[in-house]
């Protein structure tokens, strides 16, 4: 039999455990925010390195092509040189041709000797020779010259195209590489959205998924939802795919690109199913709150504050989606129907959009 002494502390304990119940946002206990299963972030850190992973392949890609070009066009440099000074050779082998046979016309083909002896002016004639002589040195040297710079054309040129040729095949390299990398993170893509679709199935978001966010100092307080974009659908804009009209700024990006926080705040909703499939919402001070729709993972959880640029989760095209996307809302309050054109509200605050 219990001691009459511990019944007392029962009811305030129910009381109590009660009023937690009650204090749980509608959103997040319908949602089931909070549970985690065992590796759920394998796949979001994945995407999120592989991210990383090409853009350094496509760098190094780029950097590599570009002097490879830079190579070819030295090498170019090189035989234009070479061609310069062959024909150059050509020319100074040519006047020397022509000295020579008027040399032979004027003393008609006799030797040196003869021609002293037949001459009427033997000093005249030897001052000829003197001369023609000395023109045959210069041209001789200036032949020898110009064969030794087109020798070292020819062989700086050969290093060129052997260089060229060695950046060209580590070009085909990180064009693999980067290939590879590339379709890794495309099925990454897949399977982390896969997650995403069976939790908007569900109706039960899998929970924040904690990521190794790179430590960068943000220079303004608002900053865009995304760091690379194209913009798609705008807000206002009419079709078939909305009730009435867009009601927000959506931002062609894909999936699992990292989604920034436009600004200080704290999450006030986080969501899955229904037409925005996985989504956030922040308020921030002033009374404006910002929307994060059609995720395919959240790195927040409900009631956390965020900071200007921090990541709270990834874009993806769950929900009523016409292809990866994010899907971007400024309301007035947090909830739905309250929404202002995001593009000059960004830009108000430093932040534009373009």
């Amino acid at each position: 039999m219990r001691s009459p002494r511990r019944q007392p502390l029962l009811v305030p304990a129910l009381l109590c455990a009660f009023t937690m119940l009650v204090a749980l946002p509608t959103d997040a206990a319908a949602s089931g925010v909070g549970r985690r299963a065992d590796g759920d972030s394998g796949i979001s850190a994945q995407v999120v390195r592989l991210y990383q992973d090409a853009a350094l392949a496509t760098g190094r890609y780029e950097a590599g092509r570009q002097e490879a070009q830079a190579q070819r066009a030295r090498e170019q440099w090189f035989k234009e040189l070479l061609g310069r000074e062959r024909r150059e050779i050509a020319v100074l082998r040519e006047g020397l041709g022509r000295i020579a046979r008027a040399q032979y016309r004027d003393g008609g083909g006799l030797p040196l000797t003869a021609q002293i002896i037949f001459a009427t002016d033997p000093a005249e004639l030897m001052r000829g020779q003197h001369v023609f002589s000395r023109t045959t040195l210069a041209v001789d040297n200036a032949v020898e010259k110009s064969r030794r710079a087109a020798a070292r054309l020819a062989a700086d040129e050969a290093k060129a195209a052997a260089v060229r040729r060695r950046l060209e095949r580590r070009s085909a390299e990180l064009a693999t590489l980067k290939r590879d990398i590339e379709r890794t993170l495309e099925e990454a893509r897949g399977q982390l959205q896969g997650q995403a679709d069976a939790s908007v199935a569900a109706g039960s978001c899998r929970g924040a998924v904690r990521l190794d966010q790179p430590q960068q100092a943000v220079e303004h307080t608002w900053v865009t939802p995304v760091a690379a974009y194209e913009l798609s659908a705008g807000f206002g804009s009419g079709g078939s795919h909305w009730a009435s009209r867009h009601t927000g700024q959506d931002f062609a990006v894909p999936i699992g690109t990292p989604v920034r926080a436009v600004g200080a705040g704290r999450v006030v909703k986080v969501s899955c199913g229904g037409a925005f499939g996985i989504e956030i919402v922040i308020e921030h001070p002033g009374g404006y709150s910002t929307q994060y729709a059609h995720l395919a993972a959240v790195t927040v959880d409900q009631g956390e504050s965020v900071a200007p640029g921090q990541w709270v989760g990834q874009s993806g095209t769950s929900g009523n989606s016409t292809g990866p996307h994010l899907h971007f809302e400024v309301r007035v309050t947090p909830e739905a129907g309250s929404a202002v054109d995001p593009v000059p509200w960004l830009a108000a605050r430093g932040a534009p959009v373009g």
